[in-house]
Formats: structure tokens, sequence, C-alpha cells
């Protein structure tokens, strides 16, 4: 008798991948005001980073480079800050990735913080290398939001790369008779 539990079968399609970041960069456009504004977390940041760490063949610097162009012409700021933010947050996620993936989703949360706070760091550092005002520290919250929602957006995500068993052994036996 097969068992109901899913099983990790399949790496998500790069179709799947494109369309998530495709979201998330509707997310981030989404015209937010206020508190919301300063609290809403970064979602391509969060997304390239669950891609880097759960898939990464899928994802790489060239995306966070590509996505940080099309956020710096978005949002209207200075041309290369998110790409330099999203390019170094990823080059770090790469190299604490094999860490990251031995913990439950709510201790990846922790390093999931430090790799969103390093991001606003830079551009916040680039931000202020050219003349722009400090905006205060509730410009870091938005990275402390990233990660509480990181073990709910990791779980949805891990959900779209599982597959029923049942469904799977079922249709093994229609096709092998």
């Amino acid at each position: 008798m097969a068992s109901a539990k899913p099983t990790l079968t399949r790496p998500a399609s790069g179709r799947f991948v494109l369309l998530t970041l495709i979201l998330g960069l509707l997310l981030n456009l989404l015209p937010w005001s206020g508190l919301t504004k300063l609290l809403w977390p970064d979602c391509i940041a969060l997304l390239l980073l669950y891609w880097v760490i759960h898939q990464p063949r899928e994802i790489g610097l060239g995306a966070g480079w590509f996505l940080g162009l099309l956020m710096d012409i978005a949002d209207g700021v200075l041309f290369g800050q998110h790409a330099l933010a999203y390019t170094l947050m990823i080059f770090m996620a790469q190299i604490l990735r094999p860490r990251i993936q031995m913990f439950s989703f709510w201790q990846q949360a922790l390093y999931v913080f430090g790799l969103l706070l390093i991001s606003l760091v830079i551009m916040l550092v680039t931000r202020l290398a050219f003349g722009a005002a400090f905006p205060g520290p509730l410009y870091f919250a938005s990275s402390l939001f990233g990660a509480l929602l990181w073990p709910s957006l990791s779980m949805l995500l891990h959900l779209s790369q599982h597959r029923n068993r049942r469904i799977d052994d079922t249709f093994t036996n229609l096709v092998n008779k």
C-alpha cells in the first residue's frame, strides 16, 4: 500500500522560478506608503535567497544583478545599488548554502535576517556615499520582517516541489500495464 506522504521528487521548473521572481517584483512595486513601506520586506531579495539556497542551479549572480537593475529603474534610485546589494547577498548565500540547508526553516531565518540586513546596509552605504540622508533605524526593520516570513515562504515554495506518492504510484501502475 502506498503512503500518502508527499516526497521531494523533482526540482521546481525554471518557469516556476521565473514566475515567483516576477511575482516578487510585482509585490515590490506595489504602492506601499507609511509604516507598511518601511516594514515590507524586499520580496525579490527573499525569493533570490530561497532559490539560491534550495535550487542553486537555477539562480545565480547574474539573476541578482539583472533583477537589481530592474528594481533600481522601478524605484528611481541610484542605478546599481540594488544590483550591487543583491549580487553580494547572493554571493554570501552561495558560500553559506551548505550550512544554511542543515537547519530548519526557523533556524534558517537567522541567516536570512543577516543576509537581508547586509543587503540593506550595502544599499544604505551606497545612498549615503552619494549624499542621501540617513532614513533612521526603522529602515532596517524590513530585514526582521523578511526573516519572520522566511519559514512560511519556504514551506509554500517547498510544496511546489512535492508530489503525492499515491498519485505517482497510480500513474506508474497505469504506464506499466
